[in-house]
This record gives C-alpha cells, sequence and structure tokens, in this order.
C-alpha cells in the first residue's frame, strides 16, 4: 500500500499546486473557465483519441469487464434510489439534495484515473480507463439529466441538454477513436506523434484545474448529505464493482484496472449539469471536496485490496 501511495502522491501534489494558484494574485477568477475549456474541448478530447486508438487491447476480456461495469452501475443506480427511499423518508435528505448525491455518486473523474494509471499500471491500463470513460460517458449523463428533471426544483430543457449529451466531444472522440482503429494502418506516425504530446500535457493540466476547482471551507462540518456520497462512491461502489468482477471470473491486472476507475472521486463537470438543471450545485462542490481529500487514502487501500483479490 506504500508504494502505491507514493505513486499517486504526485497527482495529489499537482491537485494541491492547482488550489494554491487559485489563491495566489498571480491568477484571477477568469484564468480558470478558460483552462476548463480548452481542457474539455481540446486537450481531454485529444487524450481520449490517441489513447483509445493506439491502445492494444490483446489479452483483455473487454467484454466482460464492460458487463461488470454496466451490472455495477445499474445496481449502484438502485442503490441509491433505496437510500432515497430510506433516509428522504426520514427527512435526513431532499430532494434537491439528492439529485448531487446521485450524481456525486455514479460519477468518476476519469482524468484523475488517467493520470494514477500512467503512474502505476502499464500502456494497456490507461488504454482501458479511456474506454470505460468512453463506454460510461452516454449512460451516466442520462441518468444524471433524468434524475436532475425528476429532483431538481426547476425544469429541464430536456432538447438543450441531450443535444449537449450527444455532441460531448468526449463521446465525439471516442467514436472517432474507434473509427481510426478500423482504418489500415491507423494513424500518420507524425501525426499521432503531435496527438500524443497534446495528451501528455492534458494530464498535468487537468490535475491543476481539478485542485483549483475545489473548496476547502466546505469541509467545515460537513452534514449527512455531504457524507452519504463519500461512503457510496469511495467505499460501496469500489466494493460492489470488484465483487461483480470476481463473479464473472476477471482475475489479476483486469481487476486493479477496473478497481481503479471505481476508486476515484467524482467529476467536477457535474457542478455545471447541476447548476444548469436546478440541483443542488452547493451541495455536489462540498462533495467533490470532501472525495477528493478523502480519496488521497481511499485510491491506495482499494488498489491494495484488489491487489490482494487479484493474485
Amino acid at each position: 500500500m506504500t508504494a502505491t501511495f507514493e505513486s499517486i502522491l504526485p497527482v495529489f501534489l499537482l491537485i494541491l499546486v492547482g488550489n494554491l494558484l487559485r489563491r495566489t494574485p498571480v491568477f484571477d477568477d477568469a484564468t480558470w473557465p478558460g483552462l476548463e475549456k480548452l481542457g474539455f474541448w481540446f486537450l481531454y478530447p485529444t487524450l481520449l483519441f490517441i489513447t483509445i486508438a493506439e491502445a492494444d487491447f490483446r489479452g483483455l476480456a473487454l467484454d466482460v469487464m464492460m458487463i461488470a461495469l454496466a451490472a455495477a452501475i445499474v445496481t449502484m443506480c438502485a442503490i441509491l434510489f433505496v437510500c432515497w427511499k430510506v433516509f428522504g423518508a426520514a427527512g435526513l435528505v431532499s430532494a434537491g439534495q439528492f439529485s448531487s448525491i446521485f450524481q456525486t455518486s455514479l460519477r468518476w473523474n476519469g482524468f484523475m484515473a488517467f493520470a494514477i494509471a500512467e503512474k502505476i499500471f502499464p500502456p494497456e491500463g490507461i488504454a482501458v480507463v479511456a474506454l470505460v470513460m468512453a463506454v460510461i460517458i452516454i449512460p451516466i449523463n442520462l441518468a444524471s439529466i433524468f434524475v436532475l428533471a425528476r429532483f431538481s426544483d426547476q425544469g429541464a430543457r430536456w432538447g438543450n441538454v441531450l443535444w449537449k449529451v450527444v455532441t460531448n466531444p468526449l463521446i465525439l472522440a471516442s467514436l472517432a477513436a474507434v473509427l481510426v482503429r478500423l482504418v489500415p494502418g491507423g494513424l500518420y506516425a507524425p501525426l499521432a506523434e503531435t496527438l500524443d504530446l497534446v495528451g501528455r500535457a492534458a494530464l498535468g493540466m487537468g490535475l491543476v484545474v481539478i485542485g483549483a476547482g475545489l473548496k476547502p471551507g466546505d469541509l467545515v462540518r460537513p452534514g449527512f448529505a455531504t457524507v452519504l456520497p463519500v461512503v457510496l462512491k469511495l467505499a460501496v461502489f469500489p466494493a460492489l464493482l470488484l465483487g461483480i468482477a470476481m463473479a464473472l471470473g476477471l482475475d489479476g491486472m483486469q481487476l486493479q484496472y477496473l478497481a481503479l476507475c471505481a476508486a476515484v472521486p467524482t467529476a467536477l463537470n457535474g457542478y455545471l449539469l447541476a447548476r444548469q438543471m436546478g440541483g443542488d450545485a452547493e451541495l455536489y462542490a462540498a462533495v467533490t471536496t470532501l472525495q477528493t481529500v478523502a480519496s488521497f487514502v481511499s485510491i491506495p487501500a482499494v488498489l491494495a485490496i484488489s491487489a490482494q483479490f487479484a493474485g
């Protein structure tokens, strides 16, 4: 566990650097939205594209891995609705809060997983993270939209939101990469090298931007609605996915790849969806901060446990 902790320490140090830079007078508040847009529309899609296009998936039971992932997501959705029935009826969680609890328990920070995978896994591990991102972007976004529309206080403009989902640059980049893999000869080598350089820039900058978006003040006296999705995302979901994956016969590094995807905290982009559709955006920001801080310990723990089961 110590070796894993030390391997991912640079990832969290960059997140810390991002949060510290946000507080300096060198960068004004307008800097960070610009960097987020650059990452979302160019750097991250490029990283996803080149990783999937160049990946060697031979020897991996991708079909079984994706089935395990889908089963875990569906089961987690069911668990979340049970939580709403129980805790909503008890008055511990409001409808608006549940929409953010749902998102932060289901979404995951794929770019943090990318950065950690690059540190501790062989190249195919990074490719699996990319593939998982490509597979789950649409269903998780659709599920989040449904819950926000059902539980938020404002009406949702379904047409606009669904259009943003299907034109998501990460989804388009993933589809383009799959098509490129079907082309004989693959990518032109100089072009592939160019895209690889862009992808490398995405990891470091992405972690800094994640750190800049965190609000340590949200850690003061967290309530039940803040702590619940931390437990669900960082403990329940990894255990659920590992259990399903092992039941389907997965082992070795394949188990650890899925463990990493399950162990990372939620993604920041759900905050914008919550704000757009009338969800509890403030709760989303608080949960994101607490999950990211807690994952500094929980990720090494999950990876260490998965390594024991992986044999």
